[in-house]
């Protein structure tokens, strides 16, 4: 069976099996293992290798197309880091998200001092390419200076309280993280967290905010957005 569109030109499986598989192992706290002996259900053998090579191919692909189609984050962003243990030695997830839990972006450093928030400013401003009305922070002194550093202009608020948003975040990558047994090396949880910040949030509406019959149309609008960016839209669905 062919793929319908060229993104998977070469690939012996089709669309539909490739986009199913990297939805498996980013929607859900399951292994490439675990994923592979999902799959014969619907009548597919496929190898956890062959699954771990889609995810590192089509993962961060996919996870930025959906970026691109969700509407433009808000004016202010909620900061914060955690430490995250990769092949035993202690590192930091910097994560920044808006005032309604959207993920902005996310940054593994080995540090969490005023050079690495510097760093993580910088990086924002760049890839979503406008300044916010405000930047919330906790009391972590590197904030700001950072923030005296980057974007002065920009009213800085620091209170353990009002960055619950951000901390909040921090769950499912923690709910992972175990499941996953830690990180390996840096650049496998930078690709990784980068890819799963983008396509796990996309599937979980914020659901204690909805009825039953809003969830439903929701979640069949996010889909049918998965669809288009993956290029299976018209494909038959799996089973």
């Amino acid at each position: 069976m062919e793929s319908a569109s060229p993104l998977y030109k070469g690939h012996r499986y089709p669309a539909e099996v490739i986009a199913h598989c990297v939805w498996l192992y980013f929607r859900f706290p399951l292994s490439f293992r675990e994923v592979q002996e999902l799959m014969p259900g619907r009548g597919v053998l496929v190898s956890y290798e062959t699954v771990r090579r889609w995810c590192g191919k089509f993962g961060q692909q996919y996870a930025n197309a959906l970026r691109r189609r969700r509407p433009r984050p808000g004016d202010t962003w909620h900061l914060d880091e955690v430490f995250i243990k990769i092949n035993g030695r202690l590192h930091y997830l910097w994560r920044a998200v808006d005032q309604d839990g959207n993920v902005l972006d996310i940054l593994v450093q080995p540090r969490r001092d005023t050079q690495a928030a510097v760093r993580f400013f910088r990086r924002l401003l760049r890839n979503l390419e406008y300044t916010p009305r405000v930047v919330v922070t906790d009391k972590l002194r590197s904030y700001g200076a950072a923030h005296r550093q980057v974007m002065p202009r920009v009213e800085h608020r620091t209170s353990k309280y009002l960055n619950n948003r951000a901390e909040n975040s921090h769950q499912p990558t923690r709910q992972r993280e175990r499941a996953m047994k830690g990180f390996r090396s840096v650049g496998g949880a930078q690709r990784f967290l980068a890819a799963f910040s983008g396509i796990s949030p996309h599937f979980r509406p914020r659901r204690h905010l909805m009825t039953a019959p809003d969830h439903r149309a929701e979640m069949t609008v996010r889909f049918a957005i998965w669809e288009q960016i993956t290029g299976t839209v018209g494909l038959p669905a799996m089973a």
